[in-house]
């Protein structure tokens, strides 16, 4: 095999592999969210950007507008995956203030906002 035809192949396994581990991480997102939504209203945040780590945010509040259920994924690969945040089971959206909660991370404090945000 010519080392041209080699590269070109190498560089189709590669992206196919993006391509079916991106589906794979999407579908854990998809499952962690739906188990969210069943528990009341879901507020979701992100931030990063295109070369540092991003995180995504999710919050389920109840009636009484306190969080009962969240999940935080986090990564700058497909292999982040939804991890629980529990820290904040029970706190009301006015108590959810993210330079309190998360003094050392902008990013997640960037998601927390955004995930409080009311929505229209």
């Amino acid at each position: 095999m010519a080392p041209t035809s080699a590269l070109i192949l190498c560089a189709v396994l590669a992206w196919v592999a993006q391509i079916a581990l991106g589906w794979w991480q999407l579908q854990r997102f998809n499952r962690a969210f739906d188990r969210l939504c069943m528990q009341g209203k879901v507020g979701v945040g992100r931030s990063g950007g295109r070369f540092k780590p991003r995180v995504v945010l999710a919050l389920a509040f109840d009636k009484q507008e306190k969080v009962c259920d969240g999940f935080l994924l986090r990564g700058l690969t497909i292999f982040a995956r939804p991890q629980p945040v529990t820290t904040l089971n029970g706190m009301s959206r006015e108590q959810l203030m993210s330079g309190v909660i998360f003094p050392k991370d902008p990013n997640i404090q960037t998601a927390l906002s955004l995930a409080i945000e009311p929505k229209s």
